[in-house]
């Protein structure tokens, strides 16, 4: 018998944006001197994505190009977050600097009810990997693109698995990672579960505390699983064999061999992924490599933004991603040969 266990953790609302053909260029602006054409990612297969090259409208030779991969959950090409679009952001700048950016709709965005068909043996790879290596393949048979300077930027979940997409066939000039983590998602949660608890009343922080440790307990037994054992559980939207196979990767190890250039961006103001836990264990795993570089930026939140509540209803205000954080993006980049 399958079991069903239920988190208790933050959620982002995520709004639908339309495409249009492959191929085609469906905006140029004059302001900014970019192009957006579509694409599509895995043409061709059994999960075709729908996205948007962003280019310069005038250059000289191939270019570097950059991949951007969502966080969690069923994400758009824009990342859309409330009322938010930080892939946009992002893409718009950069290649107003010179740099091609490619974004796409997720997987689980997309193909969201055949994925519930097969959902007991759905991973981070079906989720995330395998349409972060295409998108970079993709990019290396356009000749506009320098094959040798294309850069993965993962945002949360993202980021905590760029590595392994750079592992695993992605092979990028460099590893970008916003709001990541070097810890386990579960640990993650657990820190959002007990910041939401802190915010309850004295009964219910027990009924709650009790909850979340039962949770902890499940995500901390799938690593002993065998696969099959693993795929009986669902916890937290996924099976227990998605957190063994998340678990059992050893992404910090890559990170931690890796000669590539890394830079790694976090707001101070993140309530989703913590500063002074998910950053500093970044600066304690990687501190004094010459090729890791580090970026904290005070008052800004889990999109980059200015963060104004401090909670979720942040999300729900419109605003771009800090001009700092996208001129030291362009910068770094700019920077690798």
């Amino acid at each position: 018998m399958k079991r069903y266990l239920i988190a208790f953790f933050i959620g982002l609302s995520i709004i639908t944006v339309t495409a249009c053909k492959t191929g085609q260029t469906i905006s140029q602006d004059i302001t900014y001197g970019i192009i957006s054409e579509e694409i599509t990612v895995g043409k061709g297969g059994e999960w075709e994505l729908s996205g948007i090259l962003t280019l310069p409208r005038n250059f000289n030779g191939r270019i570097p190009a950059v991949v951007l991969v969502h966080g969690s959950g069923p994400q758009d090409m824009d990342q859309t977050i409330g009322a938010n679009k930080p892939f946009r952001d992002i893409a718009e700048y950069l290649a107003s600097r010179g740099i091609a950016v490619l974004r796409y709709n997720k997987r689980t965005f997309t193909h969201a009810a055949r994925i519930v068909e097969d959902f007991r043996n759905f991973t981070i790879r079906e989720e995330t990997v395998d349409d972060a290596i295409l998108a970079t393949n993709l990019l290396r048979n356009d000749n506009r693109i320098d094959s040798e300077r294309i850069f993965i930027l993962g945002h949360s979940l993202g980021g905590m698995v760029a590595p392994r997409i750079d592992a695993e066939g992605g092979n990028f000039a460099g590893i970008i990672i916003m709001a990541g983590s070097p810890r386990r998602l579960a640990d993650i949660i657990y820190d959002q579960n007990m910041a939401v608890i802190e915010t309850l009343s004295e009964e219910d922080k027990a009924t709650a505390q009790a909850q979340v440790n039962v949770l902890m307990g499940y995500f901390d037994s799938f690593i002993n699983m065998t696969d099959e054992e693993a795929k009986e559980y669902t916890l937290a939207g996924a099976s227990g064999y998605y957190w063994k196979d998340l678990d059992s990767y050893p992404s910090n190890e890559h990170l931690m061999n890796t000669e590539k250039p890394v830079l790694i961006m976090q707001g101070e103001s993140d309530f989703q992924v913590f500063w002074d836990r998910d950053f500093l264990q970044y600066q304690t795993l990687l501190g004094g490599r010459a090729n890791v570089t580090f970026k904290l930026y005070p008052g800004l939140n889990h999109l980059f933004m200015t963060s104004t509540t401090g909670t979720i209803d942040e999300y729900g205000i419109s605003g771009h991603v800090d001009s700092v954080v996208l001129d030291d993006i362009a910068n770094w980049i700019k920077r690798i040969n």
